[in-house]
């Protein structure tokens, strides 16, 4: 995923030194990007059987790399983005089915749901993608065409281990619906699932933002030459979120968390519109690699939590309209940043809908007290 989705992030910057890209056909392209995302989600919402989910988690990871690799191969703007669309599908079938896979054999198993180390990878991915961009560019000084191929190349590397280290699944045992008083009450509600859909919106429009245009920002600040630098730093704060973040669910409630981790990304995008320094850049990409990474993995680890037997498509469902706020987050982003110079205009929209975000998540809370008079979230020894 950071290599068939991200990489395309710290390849911005090197595209437009050639003239190829700008930042509105940029973020046009990344819109490609996750309307594909938002198809595979279509695709994740329908699948409920193992088998096919395997099939097709296997199979997103071969059309990634080949999506890759067909950005070395043309440079007219309608192939890119039939690139980014299909990179965009692979991604959904990949993350989400390999999320559902790995919830259904932890339930199997015996062991508790809990998914940091896995999350932990799409961090390690923004990491692999922002050093292969730096030694390929940097150091090496290849073609752009000759830094697709290599990327592409990695990821068929990385196929062995991505498709070996998952276990085929077991044959799904069908056990009798509990359908007592007790167990229907700890379902969360509809009203639960739209409140929580509607926060989880408002972070597509930042996390995407920023995911796509963070190496140009630091460019336009400006910083030229730290644009892959500061996506590096995203990846590295982005790594050990999802196990920080956990940890501090399970000492505070997931709710309260996940909270926190929309207050941490309003933080960094103010600290980003008001600092042109280079310290202060860093510390932007800190908050943000760690709030975006906490808010992802908060979210979808609550879902495999609440609906364990049919967690991919609760991910997916919920992950609707976080993909509809990535496919116009950074087609307007862009547009607004190319028209106006900078992307002043375009960060105080997005923590404008952050602080929505949070008043959803305020009502979730009201949601929980009135449904259990308990938080649904419980913390730790309270499970």
């Amino acid at each position: 995923m950071g290599l068939g989705r991200y990489a395309f992030t710290p390849m911005i910057p090197v595209m437009q030194g050639q003239e190829l890209i700008t930042e509105s056909s940029a973020g046009l392209l990344a819109g490609w990007g996750y309307m594909g995302y938002l198809v595979g989600l279509f695709v994740v919402w329908l699948v409920s059987d193992l088998k096919a989910k395997d099939f097709f988690y296997r199979y997103g990871l071969v059309v990634s790399v080949i999506a890759t690799a067909v950005m070395a191969m043309n440079e007219h703007i309608l192939v890119w983005g039939v690139s980014r669309f299909f990179a965009g599908i692979s991604a959904a079938a990949g993350f989400m089915f390999g999320a559902g896979l790995i919830v259904n054999w932890l339930h199997q198993n015996g062991h508790s749901i809990r998914l940091g180390v896995y999350f932990c990878g799409m961090g390690l991915g923004i990491v692999f993608s922002a050093l292969a961009v730096e030694f390929l560019h940097e150091m090496l000084g290849l073609h752009w065409r000759l830094q697709w191929l290599v990327l592409a190349a990695l990821g068929m590397v990385l196929l062995v281990p991505a498709m070996g280290l998952l276990p085929l699944p077991k044959p799904e045992t069908h056990e009798p619906l509990n359908t007592s008083r007790g167990v229907l009450a700890e379902l969360p509600s509809a009203r639960w699932l739209w409140l929580m859909q509607g926060a989880y919106f408002c972070a597509g429009f930042s996390n995407t933002m920023n995911v796509t245009f963070t190496s140009l920002m630091a460019e336009m600040q400006p910083l030229p030459g730290f644009g892959a630098k500061m996506w590096l730093v995203v990846g590295l704060a982005a790594t050990p979120a999802p196990l920080i973040w956990e940890a501090i669910a399970r000492r505070i409630s997931y709710l309260d968390a996940l909270m926190l981790a929309f207050a941490t990304n309003i933080i960094g995008n103010l600290v980003l519109v008001n600092t042109a320094s280079l310290e202060g850049t860093i510390g932007a990409a800190v908050l943000f690699g760690f709030s975006f990474m906490g808010i992802v993995s908060l979210t979808l680890a609550t879902v495999g939590r609440r609906f364990r037997g049919q967690s991919s498509q609760i991910m997916g469902r919920l992950t609707l309209g976080y993909c509809i706020a990535q496919v116009l987050s950074p087609i307007a982003s862009g547009a607004l940043a190319e028209s106006r110079g900078s992307f002043t205009l375009p960060i105080l929209g997005v923590v404008a809908l952050m602080l929505l975000g949070l008043f959803f998540l305020t009502a979730v809370r009201r949601e929980d007290v009135y449904r259990h008079d308990k938080p649904l979230f419980a913390r730790a020894g309270e499970e």
